[in-house]
């Protein structure tokens, strides 16, 4: 049976038959933010199920492709859809894609969602970039044998995403007049949405946004020494006066519309790296 490094050789190998250049930037596109992939040169498609041992995107707004190409001059790799552990895949799996972009080449991981707002001050439509996070999955992808070629085995993340990203971000979001927040993401494992009491429970431990992804793909990219970016677009007011229902369909929409803004940011946060 072959183990997580033969695996990730397996699929990194594959990519790079693919493409004569390495990724400098692996780029994760959340639910319904798949159109930053009209702003790249692209290089080559790859369908998730002809990479060795990928697994396979089964949420609507995840197309399931990866994306080689370049955006503002650098190199991207774009995951168009990703894993969750609520679709039932294990923690290895989830954090696959990450593992294997780096064994590619990327040494920055772009990583996006579509989240709900905690804090009463975040709007719907508008951005988050992401400066801490509050794990609350119930499983880690560090758990089990830990293999040197991915990371420490007890890595720190007192500094997890990258201040001089963040900065830059902050800076081009100003330039730009965008409403740019910055907050706490709490990871949670899904698939249903919070209730009013755990919206609530999730403001006072300090979250300024949700969601059901991003946190295991973080937690494996400092593992693996990368620079990391995240941001979140609001789709939803978790903690308004009078609790209101959600659904998968408006998270979608509401992301749509924070996208062209999302999307700006990072082709100019790639311009100026």
């Amino acid at each position: 049976m072959e183990n997580i490094i033969e695996k990730i050789n397996s699929a990194s190998r594959f990519i790079k038959s693919q493409i004569d250049f390495e990724p400098e930037y692996c780029i994760v596109l959340g639910s319904g933010l798949g159109d930053l992939v009209s702003k790249a040169e692209i290089k080559k498609e790859i369908a998730y199920k002809d990479i060795p041992h990928f697994p396979l995107a089964t949420v609507a707004g995840h197309p399931g492709k990866l994306i080689l190409g370049i955006i503002s001059g650098k190199k991207v790799a774009i995951m168009q859809g990703r894993f969750h552990y609520y679709e039932g895949y294990s923690m290895e799996e989830v954090v696959f894609p990450i593992r294997v972009l780096k064994f590619c080449g990327a040494k920055t991981a772009i990583i996006t969602n579509a989240s709900g707002g905690l804090n009463p001050a975040i709007k719907v439509g508008e951005l988050m970039i992401i400066n801490d996070h509050i794990n609350l999955q119930p499983d880690n992808p560090l758990l089990g044998k830990n293999f040197d070629e991915l990371g420490p085995r007890f890595p720190d993340q007192h500094n997890v995403y990258d201040k001089k990203l963040i900065e830059c971000a902050r800076s081009i979001a100003k330039r730009n007049n965008i409403v740019c927040h910055e907050g706490v993401y709490v990871g949670v494992p899904g698939p249903t949405f919070e209730t009013p009491a755990e919206y609530r429970y999730m403001r006072i431990i300090g979250g300024d946004a949700v969601g059901m992804s991003t946190v295991p793909e973080v937690i494996a990219a400092n593992h693996l020494g990368m620079k990391i970016f995240g941001i979140s677009v609001i789709c939803d007011e978790g903690n308004p006066p009078t609790p209101q229902r959600i659904s998968h369909d408006e998270v979608i929409r509401a992301a749509k519309e924070g996208e062209p803004r999302m999307s700006m940011i990072i082709q100019q946060l790639l311009a100026e790296q």
